[in-house]
């Protein structure tokens, strides 16, 4: 039994957004491989676990069947999907599984073609990152540059979202609890979330300063890393408002790594190994 871990992730055009995610998974790599090492009984050689960062598009030779094929050539006999994706409500993540053969979210059709998957490799979907609580204590951390008085400031987390009919509540729900996860480590006064598909970041920042104007609002981008939505979209859309904002991403940090692992190991664990 041989166990690869292929880490997908959306992927970008811009050379750093790759080498960050890149980093991380080789981090996480390294930390499962040390932590198998660590728990082998006596006279027992832990095994190798072969990872693969792929991309669901624009990153050419590194897609999600390129890392498939891969793996496969590695001889892996068990594999492990992990999605680097932020939320459930991801149609993205929807059609990755769809084309890895598992069951949709709901009755929406995946816009994928099915993948090329050797007979005899078993399967496992795992989860993207919803409200992880480590993830949580990163975005404090992102954001507590900017706080002066947790009291009277509050949390807009912002992230990419998505307008369709189930996802956008699965979306909303992950959000939802992470932000209050964000308010209870900082003590902030309150939180909210706004998405940007649908467009709701300018009206949901509108309607925060105009139900308590005494409050300064931290705004948090929920994004793996920093790009043209933290650079650019999420400024765009709050022109002319009053809030705080640094355009923190996710990454760099291990907190995305420590999250690949904890995913990793409990699948791990579960094949006996």
């Amino acid at each position: 039994m041989t166990q690869g871990i292929l880490v997908i992730s959306h992927g970008s055009r811009e050379k750093e957004w790759i080498r960050l995610v890149d980093e991380s998974v080789a981090e996480a790599a390294g930390a499962v491989a040390r932590r198998l090492a660590d728990d082998g009984r006596d006279g027992e050689t832990s095994r190798a676990v072969s990872f693969e960062s792929s991309f669901l598009e624009l990153v050419e030779g590194r897609l999600i069947q390129d890392g498939i094929d891969r793996l496969a050539a590695a001889g892996v006999t068990d594999l492990f999907v992990l999605p680097l994706f932020i939320s459930s409500g991801s149609t993205h993540v929807d059609d990755i599984a769809q084309s890895f053969g598992f069951a949709p979210v709901n009755e929406r059709a995946g816009e994928m073609e099915p993948f090329r998957v050797p007979p005899g490799i078993r399967l496992t979907m795992g989860a993207p990152i919803n409200d992880d609580p480590e993830i949580a204590e990163r975005l404090w951390h992102n954001v507590r540059e900017l706080s002066s008085d947790p009291k009277r400031e509050s949390l807009l987390l912002i992230a990419h979202g998505s307008r369709e009919a189930g996802f956008y509540e699965r979306y909303q729900d992950g959000m939802m609890r992470l932000a209050e996860r964000v308010r209870a480590l900082g003590g902030l006064a309150r939180a909210r979330t706004a998405m940007l598909l649908p467009s709701e970041a300018g009206a949901a920042l509108a309607q925060m300063r105009s139900e308590r104007p005494e409050e300064a609002v931290l705004v948090a981008p929920l994004f793996i890393s920093k790009g043209y939505f933290t650079n650019q979209v999420i400024p765009s859309r709050l022109a002319g408002q009053d809030y705080r904002y640094n355009g923190q991403a996710l990454l760099p940090d291990s907190a995305v790594a420590h999250w690949m692992v904890r995913q990793s190991l409990g699948w791990l664990y579960g094949l006996g190994v």
